[in-house]
C-alpha cells in the first residue's frame, strides 16, 4: 500500500511541475529562432496577439489548470490524515479531474486558434507538447484517486 501511495504522489507532483513549467515556459510556439509563449504571442504577420480572447481563455485555463492540481494535492495530504479507514479520496479526484479537463481544453484552443503555421520553420514548442502530455498524466492522476482507499 505504501508504494502505491509513492506513486501516486511522485505521479501528481510529476504532474504539477510539468504544468508549472508549459504555463511558464517560452516555448508554445517557435518561429525560426523566436519562441512565443501564452503571455508573448505574435501572429504571423507581426501583429501581437496578446489581447485575442481566445488567447486569454487559454491563460485562465492553464492557470486554473495548475491551481487546481495544486489545490488537489493539498486536499489529498489534507485527506490523507482526516479521512476515516476505509475512504475514497473523491474530493481530491474531482479537483484532478477538473484540471485535467482544463488543460485539455486549453490545448484545444491553443491547436484551434493559434496563428497559422505558414512557413516550414514554425513548429510547436516543447511546452506546448508538455502541455498534451500533462493531460492524461493528470487524468490518470485524478481516476487513481477515485480508487484509492485509505488503509492504516
Amino acid at each position: 500500500m505504501l508504494a502505491i501511495l509513492l506513486a501516486t504522489l511522485f505521479l501528481h507532483l510529476a504532474d504539477l511541475i510539468i504544468l508549472f513549467v508549459s504555463t511558464c515556459a517560452n516555448a508554445w510556439r517557435k518561429y525560426g529562432d523566436a519562441s512565443y509563449n501564452l503571455w508573448n504571442c505574435k501572429e504571423s504577420n507581426g501583429h501581437s496577439c496578446s489581447d485575442a480572447d481566445w488567447l486569454q481563455a487559454v491563460q485562465a485555463l492553464m492557470v486554473l489548470a495548475t491551481l487546481f492540481s495544486l489545490i488537489s494535492f493539498i486536499i489529498f495530504l489534507c485527506q490523507l490524515f482526516t479521512l476515516v479507514k476505509g475512504g475514497r479520496f473523491f474530493f481530491t479526484a474531482v479537483f484532478q479531474v477538473l484540471a485535467s479537463l482544463f488543460v485539455m481544453s486549453g490545448a484545444i484552443i491553443y491547436t484551434v486558434m493559434s496563428p497559422e503555421m505558414s512557413s516550414e520553420m514554425s513548429t510547436y514548442g516543447y511546452a506546448f507538447v508538455l502541455a498534451w502530455l500533462a493531460f492524461p498524466l493528470t487524468l490518470i492522476s485524478g481516476l487513481i484517486y477515485i480508487v484509492l482507499r485509505k488503509k492504516e
